[in-house]
């Protein structure tokens, strides 16, 4: 999914494109280099097109505003009498960052939101508000009420901190093995391409990944960080507890309130930008830093980018953070080492790539003589109202150093269009972010987090991933497609070391924390054998046609890996017999008529369902079997609003009544019958009957087991939530049965730290006495 900019700025351009003269379109449809393609749109771009942005960014302010960190300080008032601590501390900040700078808004949403997360039991957090509330001219006659939570804050971390030292230093039990510590205080986390695996070429793939040697399941093959990264807006993420009717509690946080825009860690209290109400950041040092490599540059343009969507805000901070210098040597082949192993034309394949190489993303292709003109006009008119918004913004950045200064004022006509430049340099500027754009296109990653669903209180975990993210990572982007993966992609952000693998002993060094991914094997990958990744299409959840279709519009390949090539060939035993209307022969459907399987026929008039018996014959329409399942589903959200109203006595009525009328038509293993299923599990856990649920929810793993195959992280998720249902019922048995398989999944997809197998660790020790 490209992230493109809003639908007001893409029908703008559009109607520009089809009021070009023709020879002006033929002209701007011949242009081979990007170079030439921006410079050229820029002389297109007017006053008129810089108008109707500002028109437009009118609706998305980013501007300091004390009347509206006020009612947001109001609404954490409300949140916080409903102890609903986390929504309030959210709303307070949201008044911290619309708060004018040394206003009186701003010590008060920082003394409210200490109190905030005093009952949260941050008290170190709320200690630094404090201080913040009081250099920000907190009102005298409540200064009772800062010194009093400053004492309990000090008194809860003395006694935190006294605790801590009367425990067993777990060290000295290795004083006997100081190998043993030295081994143990080593993370075995590493960016870059691990040493079984290696780059190749070939005309055909370009640059990708294979193995040097056989890969176990579960291996790490890589560690990636991102170049540059920009966070979604308008992401839900929270719900307020207890929701109501009323607009006011039913508000939803997204990720830009919970994560550092930097660096994408979550944080209840984060620190804001000085300068804008929107970018807010976990520390005081990734503000600084984000304010030195882009931000110092985007807070003026505010609300403008925003119109012209995450896209062109993260080809923007690409070439920010690589510079002038980085950017001509990219250019320049003979001065750039690194640049000519990547455009080597043989088998012979490149083995460094790190995140902070420019030259691995500078040479990501760009597919210029792909896109269609419709979007390379967009592109480029997008850019070029950019780049003119940019230079009235300011002086060039400081990572841009020209060999002569030359302020945001000293601007002089273009010889052949005359549009107005800083300089003759910073026209690569321009171009940088025009070709970045188109490459985001074909090479932006989403990144993926794990949002925990339902009630804060809820017994058994819900989660869901959401795409909180878009970036571009340089090693990553090596791994070509397949639609049935052989590795697992996991993100993650905290403080990570990175390893030099130059000699045979890495060598590791701190790294600065952020956003991270880690590619796993997810089956044995063999000697020479590609290393693929799922660029979202993927066969457990699309049929072979619908794929082929998007990955040919978006990325202009036709995939014919694996699983394409089997159901091309008439393969229909796959997972693909689950997809529904739309997917392969074997559909998952029932016939009303003697409860055998329904199977796809394009005979007659369109494409129906006939009974697989052929003594039987029954025939259902595609729009009828599609009317049928969305019945069930509305019923299925239906229940799902009334979980979260708390009534799910209704919910269980509704899902039995769903279930009992999609029996009809859906085999037990259908994703939707997996979907009922899970949802009563729901149920049934929120009134306690642990029997009941992991019953549902059995049925609900084999379904997923199903469409998704038994190696799957999904099926692993879905047994996670089963192992903890027979702990909460007391089932022994049952729950030391089944988390064996819950460990060999988790381990396989996402590694042997990750915390859900800390609590199976916790169950397994308590189980066993």
């Amino acid at each position: 999914m490209m992230d493109l900019p809003c639908v007001q700025w893409q029908d703008h351009v559009a109607q520009k494109w089809t009021r070009l003269d023709p020879e002006l379109k033929e002209k701007f449809t011949s242009l081979l280099e990007i170079y030439d393609v921006f410079k050229f749109a820029l002389t297109l771009t007017t006053q008129d097109d810089l108008d109707f942005v500002q028109s437009i960014s009118a609706g998305y302010s980013a501007e300091k505003d004390a009347e509206q960190a006020a009612k947001c300080r109001e609404r954490g008032n409300s949140s916080f009498k409903t102890r609903d601590y986390t929504a309030a501390a959210l709303h307070y900040s949201q008044g911290i960052c619309f708060a004018p700078l040394s206003s009186e808004q701003l010590s008060l949403c920082y003394a409210n939101r200490s109190a905030a997360l005093y009952h949260l039991q941050h008290y170190q957090e709320s200690l630094d508000d404090i201080d913040r509330a009081l250099k920000n001219s907190y009102p005298s006659h409540l200064l009772h009420k800062l010194e009093d939570r400053h004492t309990q804050c000090l008194k809860h971390l003395s006694v935190g901190q006294k605790a801590k030292e009367d425990q067993p230093n777990p060290a000295s039990k290795n004083r006997k093995d100081p190998d043993r510590v030295k081994r143990e205080s080593v993370d075995p986390f590493t960016i870059g391409i691990h040493p079984q695996a290696a780059v190749g070429f070939s005309p055909e793939k370009g640059r990708h990944l294979v193995a040097a040697e056989r890969i176990a399941a579960g291996e790490v093959i890589l560690h990636d960080r991102p170049y540059s990264c920009v966070l979604i807006p308008g992401m839900e993420e929270l719900k307020e507890k207890g929701r109501r009717q009323d607009a006011e509690r039913a508000e939803l946080f997204g990720v830009e309130h919970r994560r550092c825009h930097r660096c994408l860690i979550e944080t209840l209290c984060p620190v804001p930008c000085e300068g804008c109400s929107y970018s807010r950041y976990c520390s005081t040092s990734c503000q600084r830093d984000a304010w030195e490599e882009h931000h110092c540059w985007e807070c003026p343009l505010g609300a403008d980018l925003m119109v012209m969507g995450v896209m062109s805000q993260l080809a923007l901070r690409v070439t920010l953070k690589a510079g002038l210098k980085n950017i001509q040597m990219a250019r320049d082949p003979i001065t750039d080492e690194h640049t000519s192993c990547l455009n080597r034309e043989s088998s012979d394949p490149c083995t460094s790539y790190y995140g902070d190489s420019y030259s691995s993303v500078f040479h990501l292709r760009h597919h210029l003589d792909h896109h269609s003109p419709g979007v390379c006009f967009l592109c480029a008119v997008t850019i070029a109202a950019l780049y003119l918004k940019l230079s009235k913004a300011g002086s060039p950045p400081a990572s841009w150093d020209l060999s002569r200064p030359l302020g945001a004022n000293s601007q002089s006509p273009d010889e052949e269009g005359g549009i107005a430049d800083w300089n003759s340099e910073l026209w690569l500027l321009g171009s940088a972010v025009l070709r970045h754009m188109l490459q985001l296109r074909c090479n932006a990653q989403a990144i993926l987090m794990l949002q925990d669903t339902g009630a804060a209180n809820s017994p058994v975990q819900s989660s869901k991933e959401i795409r909180i993210a878009t970036a571009i990572f340089p090693t990553l982007s090596l791994l070509n497609h397949s639609c049935c993966p052989n590795t697992s992609l996991v993100f993650s952000t905290g403080t990570s070391l990175s390893a030099d693998f130059s000699e045979n002993v890495p060598e590791y060094r701190s790294t600065a924390r952020g956003v991270t991914v880690t590619v796993r094997a997810a089956k044995v990958i063999t000697l020479g054998q590609e290393i693929l990744h799922c660029y979202g299409p993927h066969n457990s959840r699309m049929a072979t046609q619908e794929r082929q279709r998007l990955l040919q519009e978006q990325y202009y390949f036709l995939c014919q890996c694996e699983a394409c090539t089997l159901q091309q060939e008439g393969d229909s035993e796959g997972r693909q017999q689950w997809l529904g209307v739309e997917g392969s022969p074997q559909s998952g459907l029932l016939c009303g008529k003697c409860r055998g399987s329904l199977k796809k026929s394009s005979e007659a008039r369109g494409i129906g369902f006939i009974c697989s018996q052929s003594s039987c014959g029954h025939r259902m329409s595609s729009p009828e079997v599609s009317h049928r399942l969305q019945e069930i589903r509305v019923d299925l959200e239906k229940a799902v609003d009334l979980m979260e109203r708390e009534r799910p006595d209704e919910a269980l009525t509704l899902l039995s009544r769903t279930q009992s009328q999609s029996g009809l038509i859906l085999a037990e293993t259908h994703p939707v019958q997996g979907e009922l299923a899970d949802a009563t599990a729901r149920a049934y856990a929120s009134m306690g009957d642990w029997n009941n649920a992991a019953s549902h929810l059995e049925r609900s793993a084999a379904a997923i087991g199903s469409q998704y195959g038994e190696d799957s992280i999904e099926l692993g998720r879905q047994l996670f939530k089963l192992a903890q249902l027979h702990f909460n019922g007391g089932a022994r048995g049952p729950a030391l049965s089944v988390i064996p398989k819950v460990r060999e999944l988790l381990c396989l997809h996402i590694g042997p730290d990750c915390h859900e197998l800390q609590e199976l660790r916790a169950m397994e020790d308590c189980l066993r006495g």
